[in-house]
């Protein structure tokens, strides 16, 4: 996500921090490469001359190059700019909240999905509807309007059986209006609290895909009404959001497919263009791949500052609690088995795998990079866990026992070879390390002692020394040496309220 605009302005300000004193000339400067990384991003040229003019006034103004760390100073006045480009909830102003789906109505609350045909609307509506029934405990109904596409009604039918969601049961013939008075009368009767529209779409914007909608908007009376656009479409993606501005009351956009989307063109300038927030991104193809867009976290990701706030909130997700308690009791202990690292593997593959993880810790986009270029990818993880499962439970609870004849039955096992379990050995050591010096740090208490002095950031040099430096004993894919985490001056310039 966003890799090569965050590439591009790495370098920039690596540049910029590697100066002890700024002068207007090295500012302005830097910010000729930071347009023309964003141009390249396929951000739209309106945003990026407004995005480089309020970031230049400020950064050559005498506070910064008089700072004492002007270089920091400048990376902090661009990442409010950039929160503030991507938008917080609208009059909020608040970039560090997603903006949420208005439900405060008398149900049922209608959410009508719109966009062109192919920017993923329908997996979208379940995704979305998947998350209101677990996270907010919605009773929700969607209902397919598409009678255009070949199969996309009953596509919607699948996906509600997969996520567990009612469906509208379909009815051959049926035209668009129709099928939505039939889905409001359905959700009155039988008490559900969201309706959601999935609307047909088109290959281009044209006359009869707005009046279709129009009608469909006239006769339900959405609470909202979200735009569906995929990401890699990049400045296309802003023209359509143009077009469908002018003609439906959006609420909301939902970016699809943001995952691969490397240059980040079309979230940096869709809300500048719609004037509307966008509320969720999807980052994959299975039916919980979708997270709420907040631009704080989006900003910091962009700048190669992580998410630690995301990986945790992901992490509770997938983390079983008694799985969480019963490590947390061995980590105040100074104990880590390789049970235990077997369902940190298993974890960390639920979380999206080794890249997402990477993505989000901060420091870390170099490992990230490292990975890449070794071809390493989450097959990796499937070989540790063979490699795991192939032990005894003995062996599990004491590695010291894997002598050369045990390592060479368990290579065999699991299909690999001896060094390959030399390394989760060693991984298993380093990792073994890291919570031996947690102990010594009082434990758990210990732990968040450091983590409220200085904020997650300051903290992650320490923590991801031990961890960082164990993966990549463990897996030789030059992620050695600790996540190295923020410089302190700029974690305390971005944790300052």
């Amino acid at each position: 996500m966003f890799d090569s605009l965050s590439d591009r302005l790495g370098n920039v300000f690596d540049s910029l921090r590697g100066r002890g004193a700024l002068k207007e000339d090295d500012v302005r400067a830097a910010m000729r490469e930071v347009r023309i990384a964003l141009l390249e991003a396929d951000v739209a040229l309106p945003v990026v001359r407004r995005f480089i003019d309020k970031v230049t006034e400020a950064a050559i103004g005498q506070e910064v190059l008089r700072s004492v760390t002007p270089g920091q100073q400048v990376v902090k006045i661009v990442n409010d700019a950039l929160v503030e480009m991507l938008g917080g909830p609208e009059g909020s102003g608040d970039g560090a909240a997603a903006a949420k789906l208005d439900l405060e109505a008398k149900p049922p609350v209608v959410v009508m999905m719109v966009g062109l045909q192919g920017s993923g609307k329908t997996t979208s509506t379940a995704k979305i509807a998947k998350r209101l029934k677990e996270t907010e405990g919605k009773k929700v109904l969607m209902a397919s309007l598409d009678v255009n596409r070949p199969a996309a009604q009953e596509q919607l039918a699948v996906l509600g059986e997969q996520a567990g969601v009612a469906t509208l049961p379909i009815i051959a013939g049926q035209q668009p209006v129709d099928i939505a008075n039939r889905a409001i009368q359905a959700a009155k009767l039988q008490s559900f609290d969201v309706l959601m529209l999935d609307t047909a779409g088109r290959l281009h914007v044209d006359e009869a895909l707005m009046a279709e909608m129009k009608a469909v908007a006239a006769v339900s009376t959405p609470k909202e009404v979200l735009l569906v656009v995929d990401s890699l479409t990049g400045q296309d993606a802003v023209n359509v959001a143009q077009s469908f501005t002018g003609e439906v009351p959006l609420t909301g956009v939902v970016l699809t497919r943001m995952d691969g989307d490397a240059r980040g063109g079309a979230a940096l300038s869709m809300r500048a263009v719609t004037g509307k927030p966008i509320k969720f991104a999807g980052t994959g193809e299975k039916l919980d791949a979708i997270e709420p867009f907040v631009p704080s976290r989006v900003a910091n990701r962009i700048l190669g500052m992580g998410d630690i706030v995301s990986m945790v909130e992901k992490a509770a997700l997938t983390v079983k609690e008694e799985d969480a308690e019963k490590l947390a009791k061995k980590m105040a202990a100074g104990k880590f088995d390789l049970d235990d690292l077997r369902m940190q593997l298993q974890q960390m593959t639920k979380m999206g795998g080794l890249g997402a993880i990477a993505g989000m810790l901060p420091g870390m986009k170099k490992a990230k990079a490292a990975m890449q270029q070794s071809g390493m990818d989450d097959r990796v993880l499937l070989r540790m866990d063979a490699i795991i499962s192939s032990m005894t439970p003995k062996e599990r609870a004491n590695p010291a026992l894997l002598n050369a004849k045990r390592k060479k039955r368990v290579a065999a096992g699991s299909g690999t070879q001896v060094q390959d379990v030399n390394k989760v050995l060693k991984m298993h050591q380093e990792m073994s390390k890291a919570m031996k010096q947690i102990k010594k740090m009082g434990g758990l208490k210990g732990l968040g002692a450091l983590f409220g002095k200085g904020g997650l950031d300051a903290a992650m040099p320490g923590l991801g020394g031990g961890m960082g430096g164990g993966m990549g004993a463990g897996m030789g894919a030059g992620m050695g040496g600790g996540a190295g985490g923020l410089p302190p001056d700029l974690a305390n310039l971005l944790n300052k309220k």
